[in-house]
């Protein structure tokens, strides 16, 4: 069994869809960063940089004590080790996979993010922060459309971890992007609408109807 601590953000559902497709139980803890449960000291000690999600698994390969892992890149990696999937099978494949999941974790949900939060979560409008993160996303976007357009997922013709760590982020642009959010980006919408429809996918999303989450703010005043 693994212990994931969590809240519905883009970060959280990456981790749920992983579980979800390599059949590895969890049971969610969930941290309400609305009340800011990701201060606790004891959650803390599982991640020390404060932030969601975590995990910790009680059957480690090695057969030793609890294993606790932050950041959700690492998750994802830790979790493909484990299941013997979804991070390629030839040195080459890995690569690929490597090179897209850390991509996203050091490009499109960083970028996204501040979009999101420019937009949705200021206290005012800041025109230069929301130009500035709504250009760089849709051109990570970009990025993607071009390796999409003759690649069925990102580190080639299957899916991984890769996948499941920009699909959360991506949908942030499909819903609050510019309109019509994406146009021009026929190969990430054909990449989203197939992920969508995956039933771990499915699985994974319904995790948030099960947790009560405030409304999201009005956007700023112009």
């Amino acid at each position: 069994m693994i212990d994931l601590y969590y809240w519905p953000t883009p970060n959280g559902h990456k981790i749920t869809m992983m579980c979800e497709e390599a059949g590895l139980p969890y049971k969610i803890h969930p941290i309400d960063i609305t009340k800011g449960a990701q201060m606790d000291p004891a959650f803390i000690a599982l991640s020390p940089n404060n932030r969601m999600p975590a995990i910790v698994d009680h059957a480690p390969a090695d057969g030793g004590t609890p294993l606790s892992v932050f950041e959700s890149g690492a998750i994802l990696l830790y979790l493909a080790g484990k299941a013997h999937a979804f991070a390629g099978t030839t040195p080459r494949e890995r690569v690929a996979v490597e090179e897209w999941l850390f991509w996203q974790v050091g490009g499109l949900g960083p970028m996204a993010g501040q979009l999101s939060h420019f937009t949705r979560f200021a206290p005012e409008q800041v025109p230069y922060a929301i130009k500035r993160y709504t250009d760089e996303t849709r051109r990570l976007l970009g990025v993607m459309d071009r390796r999409l357009a003759n690649h069925t997922f990102l580190a080639g013709d299957f899916y991984s971890v890769g996948d499941m760590a920009s699909y959360p982020w991506a949908l942030v642009w499909e819903k609050f992007g510019p309109e019509p959010a994406m146009a021009g980006l026929d190969h990430v919408q054909r990449w989203i609408d197939a992920i969508r429809a995956r039933p771990a996918t499915v699985a994974a999303y319904a995790n948030a109807d099960k947790i009560a989450l405030p409304p999201p703010p009005p956007p700023p005043a112009a």
